[in-house]
């Protein structure tokens, strides 16, 4: 097994990329091995690594049908819909809560209570 050349941080050659520069290329790794790492010292914890990729070897990012476009808004509708009163609260559900707010705080006065 061949060991990966090393980097320091912001030292890496020409020609590599991590997957979010590749990604702000419109490529994508396109299935190639990790080619090198970068690796960023820490005090008291272990180094950060990012991982880089053949830029050369990159290939355009797969443009979004209209089968995908409908699949991503169903999972963002999904989202947003909360499992206890089954209303599309208008954001993200925290995960944290598993429900919408109103559901997970109700408010002990009702709607008309004094503040």
């Amino acid at each position: 097994m061949a060991t990966l050349p090393v980097y320091r941080w912001r030292l890496a050659p020409d020609g590599y990329a991590t997957r979010r520069q590749l990604r702000a290329r419109n490529l994508r790794p396109g299935g190639q091995d990790v080619a090198a790492q970068l690796e960023r010292p820490r005090r008291r914890r272990g180094p950060l690594v990012a991982y880089l990729y053949r830029v050369d070897l990159a290939l355009p990012v797969r443009p979004m049908t209209p089968g995908r476009w409908a699949a991503l808004a169903k999972a963002n509708a999904a989202r947003r819909t909360c499992p206890t009163c089954r209303r599309d609260a208008g954001y993200v559900i925290p995960t944290s809560l598993g429900m919408c707010v109103p559901c997970a705080y109700p408010d002990p006065h009702g709607s008309e209570g004094n503040t």
